[in-house]
């Protein structure tokens, strides 16, 4: 792919990211005409220290990622931008001297688990940049299914490559020398919709939705059975963390729950019927109740195998009666959907979505303050 420089540059440029040229003209340095005498320059002066220096910014060998504060309404307003809810994983695609790192959420090197993304991260050089965005499989209605991108990597531990994987990007933050995480989002956005516009392969943009109608767009997502929206300021620049520029809205109740045990099949040997499920509450877990559908049979006794092995005596949370249950230490997190909430604080129809773990910042349903 050819890079569109000369499309790119006068974007940063208005944004102070480029020095200003020179307008002395430069010296040429004289030879002497006797051959055999030594060649000389002019002598070197000492740099003026307060002479700026090269707007070029060292690649960073990683950003956090920013993350969208969970909101129950969509805002409204020209200061907003819309976009998709991808339902996949976060990742970072690094391409610095056709070297191509590809990082999640949680700062693991999965490079070789994305080959085609990898491939795309390529083509798309030389360019040195940074992108943001969300690596999905889609499903025969070209919806994103976190379940297929799960069966792709051979499981939440990423075993084989998800060649099928798709990554939507919606963010540019580093390209060619410069560090764009300080402009607001609306630059970022023309920038990065140049450097991808045409890409149909395994890297693609992730189109920015413009509306003056937020609420109306959301339901326009979820008769689509995508997993929601989200809304962005544009005149913000890219922080760290988690903040209310970015804001995430569902179209159902979807959250991630930590595993602490789960209930023996009496119906398939070596199986599972539910996994247990608490919630952060404070430094804790409380237990919300149990999921038992949405498993496949291979998934429910490949869970059954590894949850054997992480058994412990004492749950992490207390209030589960009842013998029949094996605790386990509360390493895994289970997302799954679910109707609403009982008086007593248990899940009501939960129904399995995926596996996650702990160690790649997984976000767990917090009782009381819940993000």
């Amino acid at each position: 792919m050819t890079i569109r420089r000369a499309e790119l540059i006068p974007i940063i440029s208005r944004s102070n990211w480029m020095a200003k040229s020179s307008t002395r003209k430069l010296k040429t340095i004289g030879l002497l005409t006797d051959l055999n005498a030594p060649l000389k320059t002019q002598s070197i002066k000492p740099r003026d220290k307060r002479q700026p220096q090269l707007a070029l910014d060292p690649m960073p060998a990683r950003i956090e990622p920013q993350l969208a504060t969970l909101a129950t309404k969509v805002p409204n307003g020209g200061g907003w931008a819309y976009e998709v809810k991808w339902d996949g994983y976060r990742l970072a695609v690094h391409a610095e001297s056709n070297e191509i790192r590809i990082i999640t959420r949680g700062g693991h090197d999965w490079t070789r688990y994305f080959p085609a993304i990898k491939d795309a991260a390529r083509a798309l050089g030389p360019a040195r940049f940074i992108l943001d965005g969300e690596a999905v499989v889609l499903d025969d209605k070209g919806v994103p299914n976190f379940g297929l991108l799960q069966q792709d990597l051979g499981g939440r531990r990423a075993t084989r490559a998800a060649n099928r994987a798709v990554l939507y990007a919606f963010d540019l933050l580093y390209f060619d020398g410069h560090d764009l995480t300080g402009l607001e989002l609306s630059s970022r956005r023309r920038l990065l919709k140049t450097f991808l516009e045409g890409e149909t392969g395994a890297i693609r943009l992730s189109e920015e939705i413009e509306t003056d109608d937020g609420p109306a767009l959301l339901r326009s997502a979820c008769a689509h059975g995508l997993e929601g929206i989200v809304a962005k300021r544009k005149d913000r620049p890219y922080r760290s963390g988690r903040s209310l520029d970015w804001l995430k809205i569902k179209c159902s109740n979807s959250e991630s729950f930590v595993v602490i045990g789960y209930e023996p099949s009496l119906l398939v040997r070596g199986s599972i019927a539910s996994l247990l499920l608490a919630a952060r509450k404070d430094d804790g877990f409380v237990y919300v109740g149990h999921v038992g559908t949405g498993f496949s049979t291979k998934l429910a006794r490949d869970l059954r195998v590894q949850l054997d092995g992480m058994r412990v005596a004492v749950p992490a949370a207390s209030g589960i009666k009842g013998k029949k249950y094996v605790f386990v230490e509360p390493t895994l997190v289970a997302e799954v959907t679910y109707g609403s909430w009982t008086h007593d604080g248990k899940l009501r129809h939960p129904s399995f979505k995926g596996i996650r773990e702990i160690a790649d910042n997984s976000e767990i349903y917090t009782i009381g303050g819940n993000s």
